[in-house]
């Protein structure tokens, strides 16, 4: 059972529970994070993460301190195990527990996952949540994008309700998002993700945010992976039992309405989700045959009620994940055993409406004066105005393809090749030149987006598969989509996928050369 009181304190409602042991008060207070110690009015920095998470892991034997990669700047990027003997990989993997990795600060200027993932884990040292490392090994990274939280302003999220204190930047120190690099790996944050999928294998990824423009009566909002290619077995325990267990649960506890992710826009009627595209972190882990959940705190509720609102939810989320490891564990496992080898799975796809209207929980907004700069602010109202109207919360396919045996690389592309090895994707690199049957992509025509995005012209090619024989040189690289990871090969090496490698212009010199560096096996086997 969790402490009440602790937990109460967290929030500034210690009068309600029962007093505190002044040494224990004091033990407590040095465990308090920035947010905390200043009444919400400031977020912590990087400094401040790494030393509370420290005192943390020095709390407890269950709690372990490690690094999974670093930024573009050279900060370490901390990574704490919460139950297993030790924060290896090995351990970790040893353990046979359902892993659960759970980031926040992708986005400097969302704090909330932040604060409330050092709350959360000093909850666990001191005593709560008991039972979840029987069956859960928790892999925290409080701060993703450290770089970008030490650029803080009073000018970010100039309309958020706070930290009045200013918080950091979206961007890393690159200018890029790191929720847009996930397939592309232009970073070295999104490179240590990525390998730290591949060590830690975790079974689930919960990504925190807070929303950045949308307007609506929730105090949180949360989204499943979208992308039409991801496991449907994935999708079904998301959307029919996991995320409304976990909304009727805070709706019972505390009184708050949780909902899908969503916007509406008058210009264009109806409540619609982001895109589907695995640029984003819960679309990227979705493809990876791994169970994602995002949540996007209010950015106009006050800051102490995003980090409540974003503690609660996790908490909720990790209470399913332990009831239910088992089964988590079972459909991972089939998933990746399921070949995806002359499926039809999607390259391009589209919003799908909902067959009804369904009533959506629309709110409204106070201005308010920022106390340091004068500027407005927002503040979200007591008001709920439920609303009829369709929703646009999936996508389906609006073009698909077969997905080949397998892939071949030539040597030339060796970007390519490096991302796809980055990825976790079994490579074979052949010795020799090989004279093989082959399908060849044949361009039609190609566009390329004139203003850059992420550092990159986005380009867009058309034309078929043509079956010929080549002469495959040594050096060239196979990938068979005959492994777990084969939806997300297909996604990265189809010619005409939406947030693949020639989308994304990692094969330009080549394609303007009139030839892609990316043929196809014509038939199963190699």
């Amino acid at each position: 059972m969790r402490r009440t009181t602790i937990a109460l304190i967290v929030f500034g409602f210690a009068s309600i529970g029962a007093p505190v042991p002044s040494a224990a008060q004091a033990r407590f207070d040095e465990l308090l994070t920035r947010a905390e110690r200043t009444e919400f009015t400031e977020t912590s920095s990087y400094e401040d993460v790494v030393e509370l998470a420290t005192r943390i892991a020095e709390m407890s034997q269950d709690i372990h301190m490690t690094t999974f990669g670093y930024t573009n700047e050279g900060r370490a990027l901390p990574l704490l195990i919460v139950g297993a003997p030790d924060a290896t990989p090995e351990s970790v993997l040893g353990t046979g527990k359902t892993r659960v990795y759970i980031q926040g600060n992708i986005h400097a200027g969302e704090v909330c996952g932040k604060e409330a993932l050092l709350m959360l884990l000093r909850r666990f040292a001191t005593g709560d949540y008991p039972t979840w490392t029987n069956d859960l090994v928790l892999l925290v990274a409080p701060i993703y994008n450290a770089d970008g939280n030490e650029r803080v302003s009073l000018g970010n999220r100039p309309r958020q309700h706070g930290p009045i204190g200013g918080m950091g930047q979206r961007p890393n120190a690159q200018g890029l998002d790191l929720n847009r690099d996930h397939t592309k790996l232009d970073s070295p944050e999104a490179r240590s993700l990525v390998g730290m999928m591949n060590a830690y294998e975790p079974h689930v990824g919960i990504d925190l945010h807070t929303t950045n423009g949308t307007r609506h009566a929730y105090h949180l909002t949360y989204s499943p992976p979208l992308h039409p290619n991801t496991p449907s077995s994935i999708d079904r325990m998301l959307r029919d039992r996991w995320l409304p267990e976990v909304t009727s649960r805070v709706k019972e506890k505390h009184g708050w309405d949780y909902y899908y992710y969503g916007n509406a826009n008058p210009r264009r009627p109806g409540w619609y989700t982001f895109d589907h595209r695995p640029r984003f972190n819960n679309n990227y882990v979705g493809l990876r045959n791994r169970f994602a959940i995002l949540s996007e705190a209010y950015a106009y509720a006050t800051f102490e009620d995003r980090v409540r609102g974003t503690l609660w939810f996790v908490e909720e989320v990790l209470d399913f994940a332990e009831q239910n490891a088992g089964e988590i564990r079972d459909i991972v496992a089939a998933a990746d055993r399921q070949t995806v080898v002359g499926t039809s799975l999607a390259t391009r796809a589209q919003f799908q409406q909902s067959e009804q209207e369904v009533t959506i929980l629309m709110g409204e907004v106070d201005e308010e004066r920022h106390p340091n700069t004068g500027s407005i602010i927002l503040r979200r109202r007591d008001v709920v105005n439920p609303t009829r109207m369709y929703e646009y919360g999936t996508f389906e396919p609006a073009e698909t393809a077969i997905a080949p045996a397998a892939y071949y690389i030539l040597p030339e592309a060796d970007e390519a090749i490096d991302k796809i090895e980055a990825h976790g994707l079994t490579v074979i690199r052949y010795a020799t030149e090989r004279e093989l049957p082959v399908e060849r992509f044949v361009i039609d025509s190609t566009t390329v987006a004139p203003r850059e995005f992420q550092g990159r012209h986005e380009r867009t090619i058309w034309g078929n598969w043509v079956a010929t024989i080549e002469t495959l040189p040594a050096g060239t690289a196979y990938v068979s989509v005959d492994q777990p990871l084969g939806r997300l090969a297909f996604t990265l090496l189809e010619p005409r996928s939406d947030d693949g490698f020639v989308a994304w212009a990692l094969l330009d010199e080549q394609i303007e050369a009139g030839e892609l560096p990316v043929l196809r096996v014509a038939a199963p086997g190699r």
